[in-house]
C-alpha cells in the first residue's frame, strides 16, 4: 500500500481529498493535517510514501514545507494540490520534485491518473531496485512513468464534450469574482463562444452553475453563469 498524507487547511476539502484517495486501488490516507505544523509533525510521527500538499496553508506556504521536509531530511513525494496557478508556483513546484501538480478544482477522474501514474513510477523505480540502469530506455520508463494518462470520458457527459474542457471551464468559473456570460469564458479559455456556450449550459442542467441574467437597454437579457459550491 501507497500511504498518503492529506494536507489542505479547510477541513472538509481535506476529508473530501482523503475520500478520492481511498477509493483508488493501492493508496490509504494515514493523516491528515491544516497546517505546516501539523504536517511536519506527521511526517515525523508516521512513515508516508506521498503528501498531497495545498500550496496556502495558515503558517508556511506549501513550497516551503517542502523546502523544510527537504532540509529535515523527508524525501516524502509530494503532488501539489492547489488553486495556485501561476507560473512562478508551478515552477517552483518542480524545482522542489514535485511530482504532480492539479489545479483546483478538479474531479476524481484527474486526481486517480496522478495517483495511478505515480503507483506505476513506483512499480517501475521497485523493479531496478538499489542496481544501476542498464541504459537509456530504462530511464525513459521511470521518466515517462509519471505522464498521466489521458482521462477517459466521465461518464454523464454529453456525446462530443470531454472532461478537460469542463475542468478547464469549471477552473474559470471557480476563480472567477462575479458571474460570466460565455463571450467572457470563451476569452478566458480560448475556446469559441458556442463551445463556451454549449459546455455552460450542460453545467447549469447539471447543478453545477447557477444561471441569472443581465437586461440591458436593448435586446435579449444575456445570461451569466456562476460557480455553485458543493
Amino acid at each position: 500500500m501507497i500511504d498518503v498524507l492529506v494536507v489542505d487547511d479547510d477541513f472538509r476539502v481535506a476529508e473530501i481529498n482523503a475520500r478520492y484517495v481511498g477509493k483508488v486501488p493501492g493508496f490509504r490516507v494515514v493523516a491528515r493535517a491544516h497546517s505546516a505544523a501539523q504536517a511536519l509533525a506527521a511526517v515525523e510521527r508516521t512513515p508516508v510514501d506521498l503528501v498531497l500538499l495545498d500550496h496556502y496553508l495558515p503558517d508556511l506556504t506549501g513550497l516551503e514545507l517542502v523546502h523544510q521536509m527537504r532540509e529535515q531530511g523527508h524525501g516524502t513525494d509530494v503532488i501539489m494540490i492547489t488553486a495556485a496557478s501561476d507560473v512562478t508556483t508551478v515552477r517552483a513546484a518542480m524545482r522542489l520534485g514535485a511530482v504532480h501538480y492539479l489545479v483546483k478544482p478538479f474531479t476524481f477522474t484527474a486526481l486517480r491518473t496522478r495517483l495511478d501514474s505515480y503507483a506505476a513510477l513506483r512499480r517501475t523505480v521497485d523493479r531496478v531496485g538499489g542496481r544501476r540502469v542498464t541504459g537509456q530506455e530504462q530511464v525513459d520508463r521511470m521518466f515517462g512513468a509519471l505522464r498521466a494518462a489521458p482521462a477517459p470520458s466521465a461518464p454523464g457527459l454529453p456525446s462530443g464534450h470531454s472532461e478537460p474542457t469542463t475542468d478547464l471551464i469549471c477552473g474559470v468559473l471557480h476563480r472567477a469574482h462575479q458571474p460570466l456570460s460565455a463571450h467572457e469564458v470563451a476569452a478566458e479559455t480560448g475556446l469559441s463562444r458556442s463551445t463556451a456556450q454549449r459546455y455552460l449550459r450542460h453545467l447549469e442542467q447539471a447543478g453545477r452553475l447557477s444561471l441569472s441574467l443581465k437586461y440591458g437597454d436593448t435586446g435579449r437579457p444575456e445570461h451569466r453563469y456562476a460557480w455553485v459550491s458543493p
